[in-house]
């Protein structure tokens, strides 16, 4: 039987655990780490306890995060203490030191850990002993985590620096202004915490939310929706009006007194945009992402969504007021992170914006969108990708509406929108031009190119459809075994040129276990697609061919693929269908009375062209045939089609 350790008290090693996790700026009141990294807990056993052997002391860890930890969420981890940690899942390993008769665990987080407060349980053999609590951040030092970034200098910019620079004015006269972020300051890490656990989704799912913060991607479009208080008991109430009671945003200097304020009393009054990205980059550097706060000059609102600011005058050259505008300057925050959901070439600086502009989803958020989306035009890409992309890079168009009520065209611009994109230089207080990572140079035929794909994505989008290639199968209404009748493979063009394409459409009989047999038919053709239309290849399918391919089950596998030899584009589409077997209508002659019996009629539709023979119909029914099945052989059938087989059954 395993030994049970007697022990004393624990210590949690903070002052040490906290160096080598780059969180001593949080103080030494508990232990905060980072995932995917090891940390050490020193276990103080009881003078006169027997000595740690391994193997013959069975110690499990048990860690716990949220309301309702689980298994299945991963909020909930049992693992067994082994010789050495791993550096891909919960792992822990123990050194025992007789002289000082301690033992020490090292205990290594998985690298895609929910973050959150966890609690720690040492059980040994069903004798649990609580080791405390710590707080698991985002790991910006971890190869392995989604925020991994490989320059320290970044590391300490983006993640432990707690003062920065958030830039306002106009083009011309760009002027910083110093922020106190203050990330590590007493009580704003919880509050940081308490800022997830009043966001919608955890009120309404805790355990789907809590096993999300796995995901940057997923907390900082929380963060997005929970900084402004439109949706929810947010941060930050805008006002861009006159203010007359609370704080004039451009009152505050750091992000502390807003989120102290918001923990006491709710929403705060007021905020604009670069309060909003400021305290957005301060809860998402104290959670461990990196983050910087960006500034745009020349900012528009796009309203509706078609990447043009139309400004609108009357023949009096009076300006219309309307819906499209462009901002002096408009801050958020680029967040850096992984895509896995749009592929490696997505990773890097993600976009978002906690100012309620427009809803995403139903929720006044934004982003997180691809920096690398933004500037390739990959307008439907997640996420918000056509908002951000007309922020920094829509075209102009002034319009005059004449009496007629006809708008005409008088002026325009495509340089005006996106210009000085600009953030804090990393170790300096010096502004660095970041336009470049948002958007190609202004006039070149890359960013002309772009701006025109990015209309046709957005128009992709708009209709719910994604570019590229897109192949479907369509079936006819009615597939009665029997029948003749055509399904349809449609190629849909949602490229911007022409596509030129070999097209095969073929059918084969399957069984229900997916066994392939022989061909029902083939059709093929070579088609050529314009940009926005589709083409279709029909194909027929006759009782003649398949009659004899098909099994009992009925199944036929159609199979599309079209071949794009210039390009090296393949797309296929599948689809298995059931034939119809006819219905057999059931009708009593006569009336139902209890204990009498009553004649029934059984009536089935030949559907073949061809007559059926040795047939039998089978009926049963509770209470009504003794529990035994009555069976009529040798119905006759006609070959006539549409001609029906009759029985009489008496119950």
């Amino acid at each position: 039987m395993s030994q049970v350790l007697d022990i004393e008290r624990y210590d949690l090693d903070i002052k040490s655990n906290s160096r080598s996790h780059h969180t001593q700026l949080c103080g030494e009141e508990r232990l905060i780490v980072r995932r995917g990294q090891p940390f050490n807990i020193i276990l103080h056993l009881t003078a006169g306890s027997k000595d740690f052997k391994p193997g013959e002391t069975g110690l499990t860890l048990i860690i716990e995060t949220g309301p309702l930890p689980r298994k299945e969420s991963d909020t909930k981890v049992t693992f067994s203490i082994t010789d050495s940690t791993v550096d891909t899942d919960w792992s822990a390993s123990a050194t025992y030191d007789p002289s000082g008769n301690t033992l020490s665990l090292s205990i290594s987080s998985s690298p895609d850990a929910p973050i959150g407060v966890y609690s720690l349980t040492l059980d040994q053999n069903g004798k649990k002993t609580s080791l405390g609590q710590f707080t698991l951040l985002f790991n910006a030092w971890c190869p392995r985590d989604a925020v991994y970034m490989h320059s320290e200098t970044k590391r300490q910019e983006y993640v432990l620096a707690q003062h920065g620079q958030i830039y306002r004015g106009i083009h011309k006269r760009i002027k910083g202004t110093p922020w106190n972020f203050g990330q590590f300051e007493a009580g704003i890490l919880d509050i940081c915490l308490k800022i997830l656990d009043e966001n919608p989704k955890f009120v309404s799912d805790a355990d789907k939310d809590c096993s999300a913060r796995r995901n940057p991607i997923y907390v900082t479009r929380v963060l997005s929706a929970m900084i402004n208080s439109n949706d929810d008991r947010g941060v930050l109430v805008g006002n861009w009006g006159k203010i007359e009671d609370g704080t004039h945003p451009g009152e505050w200097i750091g992000s502390g007194g807003i989120l102290h304020q918001w923990a006491e009393s709710g929403p705060v009054c007021y905020g604009q945009c670069w309060v909003f990205a400021a305290v957005a980059c301060t809860v998402s550097r104290a959670l461990g992402i990196p983050c910087r706060v960006v500034t745009n000059f020349g900012s528009a609102h796009d309203t509706d969504a078609n990447l043009v600011i139309e400004n609108l005058y009357d023949e009096d050259g009076k300006r219309i007021s309307g819906g499209d505008s462009i901002w002096n300057f408009h801050v958020w925050v680029d967040s850096w992170m992984t895509r896995p959901d749009l592929g490696q070439k997505f990773d890097g600086w993600q976009t978002s914006d906690p100012t309620p502009q427009e809803t995403s989803e139903g929720v006044f958020c934004c982003g997180p969108a691809s920096l690398k989306a933004i500037k390739e035009g990959e307008l439907t890409l997640k996420y918000d990708v056509p908002f951000i992309f007309a922020e920094v890079n829509a075209d102009v168009v002034d319009l005059v509406l004449l009496s007629t009520g006809q708008f005409v065209k008088f002026s325009g611009s495509t340089k005006s929108v996106g210009c000085f994109i600009s953030t804090k230089t990393v170790g300096s207080d010096d502004r660095r031009d970041i336009t470049h990572q948002y958007k190609y140079a202004e006039g070149s035929k890359e960013e002309r190119q772009v701006y025109e794909k990015a209309q046709h994505h957005n128009k992709l989008q708009q209709r719910g459809e994604k570019p590229g290639l897109h192949l479907k199968i369509k079936l006819a209404d009615n597939m009665m075994v029997g029948s003749d009748f055509e399904v349809y493979a449609i190629l849909t063009n949602n490229c911007m040129e022409a596509r030129t394409c070999n097209f095969l459409f073929f059918a084969r009989a399957v069984s229900y276990k997916g066994k392939q047999g022989d061909s029902c038919g083939v059709a093929s053709d070579k088609v050529e697609v314009p940009s926005g239309e589709e083409r279709r290849l029909s194909l027929k399918l006759e009782y003649e061919s398949y009659g004899t391919a098909i099994t009992s089950d009925r199944l036929i596998q159609l199979s599309a693929i079209t071949i794009d030899k210039e390009t090296i584009d393949f797309n296929k589409a599948e689809k298995t269908i059931v034939l119809d077997e006819p219905d057999i209508k059931i009708e009593l002659l006569g009336e139902a009375n209890i204990n009498q019996s009553v004649m029934t009629k059984l009536t089935l539709l030949n559907p073949l062209p061809e007559q059926l023979q040795d047939c039998s119909f089978t009926v049963e029914g509770v209470s009504l045939t003794d529990s035994k099945p009555i069976t009529a052989k040798y119905v006759f059938i006609s070959v006539v089609p549409c001609s029906r087989g009759n029985f009489k059954a008496k119950f």
